[in-house]
């Protein structure tokens, strides 16, 4: 028997739907397992995602011909079924099954099995074939609670707040900038957030998605922004916007800053090991309830992944995809597209939404 999904040039496709799944160039079906920029991408003919992730594609790709389905339910496409499932990474995430002739195939996107307070959790989907993604595929990479990870933001901007600078968390505006704000507490100071991240906190609270209120930074005195902590994308952090709060404290939140190097490159006070991926447990935690005999990897830590499933007796093996993070040079160039919602001039690094999610 055929594979059901094979790598083509424009991206993953299934081959008896005659469909793609996240593909990375202009195709004339795509169903998309969530909005991040290196799975969603402009130029399809046709998008299906998520009913939940509709208006997050929407705001982020513009107006394109889009069907949401609710998770589970079911539609048949040249005869394959196809089902949208939780996959726990952002809001609207899936994971794609696929089921022709007897034979399920389960194409997970990106994934985390930790539930957080913005996204449905994750759902196993058993399987003859899981796609996994593999971002965290090392045992190095284990994550503490959550809220742990929020206890100690929440600390941290308090004593900033207390000795009168402002603290400003580089996180990406889709996704991670949503989670942060669902654990901060509001009591400490005025919650910034920068033009790349309010126009999908209003996504995410019409939704029905509780975040503590917000607002940007021109709607703040000088006095509160020395109380305040900012949320703003990474691109931000050498920009002239950045000038506006003074002697600040800042960091990154990212499952790379468990790594003593990347918060030193990053030059920031401190790191947070916050991650929408799943670590290196919950990628085998995954793995082995979709039951599935047969792996292929995906993005990230192909050959390791590969080889330890393969020792725990499991066909595995690798898809070479171009899923990742995206290139700076990209991202200018979705923001040169929008408008700002602050009213500053369009493309300026104010606005450049960050679109990668580590």
């Amino acid at each position: 028997m055929s594979d059901m999904v094979v790598v083509r040039k424009e991206g993953l496709f299934c081959v008896p739907g005659q469909f793609y799944i996240d593909p990375w160039r202009p195709v004339d079906r795509a169903v998309i397992t969530h909005a991040h920029g290196d799975h969603a991408r402009v130029g399809h003919g046709h998008y299906l995602s998520a009913a939940s992730g509709v208006n997050v594609l929407r705001s982020r790709l513009g107006e394109i011909h889009i069907d949401g389905l609710e998770y589970g339910e079911r539609i048949v496409h040249n005869g394959v079924t196809v089902s949208l499932h939780p996959a726990g990474h952002v809001l609207g995430s899936a994971q794609v099954r696929m089921e022709h002739r007897g034979e399920v195939w389960v194409a997970s996107g990106d994934y985390k099995v930790e539930p957080d307070r913005t996204c449905v959790p994750f759902e196993p989907v058993r399987c003859d074939t899981f796609i996994t993604e593999s971002t965290f595929g090392l045992p190095i990479y284990r994550w503490q609670p959550e809220q742990e990870i929020f206890d100690d933001i929440n600390a941290w901007w308090r004593k900033n707040a207390d000795e009168g600078r402002a603290s400003v968390v580089f996180a990406y505006s889709f996704g991670k900038a949503q989670r942060i704000l669902s654990g901060l507490d509001p009591s400490i100071g005025t919650i910034i957030c920068h033009g790349a991240a309010e126009p999908i906190n209003r996504v995410y609270r019409a939704g029905g998605v509780a975040l503590p209120p917000t607002v940007l930074v021109t709607d703040v005195d000088k006095a509160a922004i020395r109380r305040a902590i900012v949320i703003a994308p990474p691109s931000a952090g050498n920009s002239t916007w950045m000038k506006r709060f003074g002697d600040y404290s800042d960091a990154f939140a990212s499952g790379w800053m468990q790594l003593r190097g990347a918060r030193r490159r990053r030059g920031v006070d401190r790191g947070f090991v916050l991650s929408d991926h799943a670590d290196w447990p919950g990628l085998m935690t995954a793995i082995r309830a979709t039951e599935a005999p047969r792996v292929i990897v995906t993005h990230g830590s192909i050959p390791i992944m590969v080889r330890w499933l393969r020792q725990v007796g499991l066909d595995a093996s690798g898809f070479d995809t171009e899923y990742g993070d995206e290139d700076e040079a990209v991202e200018a160039a979705v923001a040169a597209q929008a408008p700002a919602p602050d009213g500053t001039p369009d493309g300026t690094p104010e606005d450049s939404p960050e679109v990668t999610d580590a």
